[in-house]
């Protein structure tokens, strides 16, 4: 690939992670809502309900009017759904039911932008560099996260408002929008495909689809509910103030960026197998840390080993679906992407957990008990693998 294409076509898709990102602000921001409007654990994790929901909702309907209009279409209105998201919170800043409309919008554009973008990447770099391409994107996403967690208390202590960080959201999503519109990215739509629900859904017959399927339901669920109780268990076992929790949250961020780059350009050249096998124990090992480890130290080198371990598992998971049925893509991103509602399945789990036991640790036990999942499904990708 030329430097001309990769400026003008790649980067411009590309920077669609940085919008993905986002989602990450349903975890952190229920921290803020919890003190803010003085409510329970449960009530504020409906926040992270509000945005997950909607890809179980929307996913596969995306997928079969990416179909119909094209995917970078799609990308677009996604990034006018986003923008509109970040603006509700700032227009009504004493309200908690305006954040809970934000992060419908937010979901809604998220689940837009996750069902289209996938398979526009693979539009403009082809199979080949996909799983690599797919890793690297996330980590842009990653990167972008870090910044989330500081600027929330930055926002929070100078002027009072933690909601109008996110000004800074809706002006990137603007940017993303006219990069994207101004692009040279072909649309490209298969005139002889017949898509559906049923037809979507049916993938799940497909053993190898259904079990990744479940894989991205659990992967999501975990990163959401780590990012929203790390500040938590850091207040609880550390006796650190929320501001201070959520601003170390980066350390998890940046150890999945790191990982993310450098597991992207790993994956261009050698195979996923061993990457999937030594990412999903570093990740367990790193939940079993967080939860054994007693002070402020030990649980964030938990944090940024499980960050670390996490990093590559989306990319490969969904970059091997992608290849194990080539010909109905857009299907598999859209039915694939429906897992993402486990954000709005565990957190809300993890509230229910927390003040039945009333310590965060007993969530950190729940991750890691969820995560054993994605250990036995080692055997699966080394198959999928070689196909």
């Amino acid at each position: 690939m030329n430097a001309k294409k990769f400026f003008s076509t790649v980067l411009p898709v590309m920077f669609g992670f940085i919008i993905m990102s986002f989602v990450d602000l349903a975890g952190i921001a229920a921290n803020y809502a919890k003190e803010s409007f003085e409510v329970s654990d449960t009530v504020s994790k409906l926040l992270a309900v509000a945005c997950f929901i909607w890809f179980l909702l929307l996913s596969v309907p995306t997928g079969i009017a990416m179909n119909k209009w094209g995917r970078k279409p799609l990308v677009i209105v996604s990034f006018i759904v986003t923008m509109a998201g970040m603006l509700v919170p700032v227009a009504f800043m004493d309200s908690f039911a305006a954040i809970l409309v934000a992060f419908c919008l937010l979901g809604v554009g998220n689940t837009i932008l996750q069902v289209a973008l996938n398979p526009l990447v693979q539009d403009v770099v082809g199979k080949d560099g996909l799983t690599g391409t797919l890793t690297i994107g996330q980590a842009l996403k990653a990167t972008m996260s870090l910044i989330t967690p500081i600027l929330l208390p930055i926002f929070a202590s100078a002027f009072g408002h933690w909601q109008l960080a996110f000004l800074i959201f809706a002006a990137i999503s603007l940017v993303a929008l006219v990069w994207l519109a101004f692009a040279p990215v072909e649309k490209k739509i298969d005139p002889n495909a017949n898509l559906s629900v049923l037809g979507t859904v049916a993938l799940l017959k497909d053993k190898t689809i259904l079990l990744f399927f479940i894989a991205i339901l659990i992967l999501v669920g975990v990163d959401v509910g780590t990012s929203a109780t790390l500040p938590r268990l850091l207040q609880e076992k550390a006796g650190l103030s929320l501001d201070q929790g959520t601003a170390l949250t980066s350390f998890y961020f940046a150890a999945k960026a790191l990982a993310a780059f450098a597991g992207g350009v790993l994956l261009m050249k050698t195979s996923e197998r061993s990457f999937y096998a030594i990412s999903s124990v570093l990740a367990l090992a790193g939940l079993l840390l967080m939860l054994l480890g007693s002070g402020k130290g030990l649980i964030i080198g938990g944090v940024i080993v499980f960050g670390a371990g996490y990093a590559n598992l989306f990319s490969i998971i969904f970059g091997l679906a992608l290849k194990h049925a080539p010909d109905r893509s857009n299907e598999v991103s859209a039915l694939l992407i429906t897992g993402v509602a486990g954000g709005a399945i565990v957190t809300p789990l993890l509230g229910v957990v927390y003040e039945s036991f009333g310590t965060y640790n007993a969530s950190v036990v729940l991750l890691a008990a969820i995560f054993i999942y994605v250990l036995a499904l080692i055997g699966l990708v080394n198959r999928t693998s070689r196909e």
